[in-house]
């Protein structure tokens, strides 16, 4: 019998719209018995919907380089030894650019 951890890497192609017609049908049914992942499910629909809807910030210099540093530090826990050998996303991609603005709005 399956637990939801074999359900969790399939779930952003379920919300998506992504997954194949035999995997949709295992989560829906998964999903009818398990409130913790319906909540799983339904908090990434919200979260596609508020990135989709955001608008863009730009942020100081210094923020962005907090940023680029926090993400560098999980990436390399989460790939250990193997880091090196991988390409880290691209932080240009993942961090607006930075403009000078005198609204002095950074966030």
């Amino acid at each position: 019998m399956k637990d939801c951890t074999d359900y969790i890497q399939n779930l952003c192609s379920y919300v998506d719209g992504e997954a194949d017609d035999s995997i949709c049908r295992e989560i829906e049914k998964h999903l009818r018995d398990c409130p913790e992942c319906r909540v799983m499910v339904d908090t990434l629909k919200k979260t596609v919907v508020l990135c989709k809807e955001g608008e863009e910030k730009h942020i100081s210099i210094e923020l962005r380089a907090r940023l680029e540093s926090i993400l560098e530090k999980k990436w390399k826990e989460r790939f250990g030894n193997e880091a090196d050998e991988q390409t880290p996303p691209d932080s240009e991609e993942a961090v607006p650019d930075v403009e000078d603005s005198d609204s002095g709005d950074e966030k």
